[in-house]
């Protein structure tokens, strides 16, 4: 494998603008995402994947062929390796300009177009142990779009080496580009039938080496709160402004728990993230998410008391919540089938590696996916920091990843031999 060669498809599928947009009712919800993906088929069967195509979603799915020709082929598992092609609305992606620093000598990293973006060692302990490497950054004003563009960038390397090295055994895979993952849509559009894979990896993990085995479960919650709009000139005694009642709604949650500004680890929270509106109707949006689901339902409640104790202290105003299932802990599905997370620590251990089983405060495309039926548990991509304009990569584990996505697909060989 050509490290440098995986570096230029990273840089290349950056600058590509694939930010997702939550407000737009189809999908994809961005022309970008269509763009990459036509990209991406382009350099598929450039590779020798003849059947690479782009659907009427902008899903994108090619097939690396079976190299085992014995007796025993029948028996080997399609297994399938996905990544999506959107990136996160919460930072700008448009105009990447990635920023390479090779032998990286340690300490701070300060973004050259705007000097108050520091990657810090403090807020990013694991720098201390990649000195030397290769590190990715953007130059400060936009994120870098790791956050899935490596693990895309290691999906095209893996199927280029495979189809370079015929000798190497392998079943068939399945190459997997969802869109809208970030905006809780990845998989809304994917046909598991057309994927037709006995297990997938998701390429979405932070660091090198881990896998998520476990998600939160999440809800999404959108409260309405409406007034009364009045000229305000004449507003006494029929005004009912919904920002002051939506102002004193949001103050009545969590501050000192179920908040993740001071959460950690396995507690969930409660998270206002959105609001929009004017007088007569204010909207928020609110992210519900704990490892345990029935929480959940418990959470929504709470939303519900703050709503009823609103419309009590603001005569006039009415208060609606509704809440919408996203993702679930792909904790019990992966259970159902241990042989996709058994296989991936045995391909790592055998590349002398450590694997490290992860719970991630977040969900994936897999969450979905294992929900569905299709144990997809999540792989370290060497992505840091996501969804923020101080975003990274670190190029080596990226590479590592590829080596590690080649040795999961030897060892269904063995499972099936």
């Amino acid at each position: 494998m050509s490290q440098q060669r995986l570096l230029e498809r990273f840089e290349r599928y950056v600058r590509v603008d694939t930010t997702a947009r939550p407000n737009v009712d189809r999908y994809p919800s961005s022309p970008g995402q269509l763009e990459l993906g036509r990209m991406l088929v382009d350099e598929l069967k450039a590779i020798g994947l003849s059947d690479a195509t782009q659907d009427e979603h902008g899903i994108v799915l090619a097939t690396v062929p079976s190299t085992v020709s014995d007796a025993n082929a029948d028996t080997i598992p399609t297994i399938a390796f996905c990544a999506h092609l959107d990136t996160s609305p919460e930072a700008p992606g448009r105009d990447v300009k990635p920023q390479v620093v090779r032998d990286y000598p340690g300490g701070d990293l300060v973004l050259p177009a705007d000097p108050r973006q520091v990657i810090s060692v403090a807020n990013n302990p694991e720098l201390k142990g990649l000195r030397g490497r290769t590190l990715i950054t953007s130059d400060g004003t936009t994120l870098l779009g790791a956050d899935d563009k490596s693990g895309v960038a290691i999906i095209m390397e893996m199927a280029a080496r495979l189809t370079e090295n015929p000798a190497i055994e392998h079943g068939p895979i399945r190459v997997v580009f969802t869109c809208d993952e970030e905006i809780g849509r990845g998989v809304d559009k994917l046909d598991l039938e057309r994927v037709g894979a006995a297990v997938c990896y998701t390429l979405d993990g932070p660091g090198g080496h881990g896998i998520d085995v476990e998600t939160f479960s999440a809800d999404e919650a959108t409260i309405t709160v409406r007034g009364v709009n009045i000229h305000p000139s004449i507003a006494k005694g029929k005004m009912v402004n919904a920002i002051r009642a939506a102002g004193l709604l949001i103050n009545r949650l969590p501050h000192d728990r179920l908040a993740p500004e001071v959460t950690e680890g396995r507690e969930g929270f409660l998270h206002p993230h959105e609001v929009q509106g004017g007088v007569a109707e204010v909207r928020i949006q609110l992210l519900l998410r704990d490892f345990d689901t029935p929480k959940l339902a418990d959470y929504a409640e709470q939303l519900r008391d703050v709503a009823r104790a609103t419309e009590q202290d603001v005569p006039g105003v009415s208060v609606e919540v509704t809440v919408r299932e996203q993702y679930r802990n792909m904790r019990d599905g992966l259970r159902r089938d241990p042989r996709a997370v058994a296989y991936a620590e045995e391909a790592l251990a055998r590349l002398g590696h450590e694997p490290r089983r992860t719970s991630v405060r977040g969900g994936t495309d897999g969450s979905r996916l294992t929900e569905m039926g299709l144990p997809t548990p999540n792989l370290a991509s060497g992505q840091h920091q996501p969804h923020s304009l101080l975003e990274w990569a670190c190029l080596e584990e990226m590479e590592e990843a590829v080596d590690w996505a080649v040795a999961i697909a030897q060892r269904w060989v063995e499972a099936g031999s």
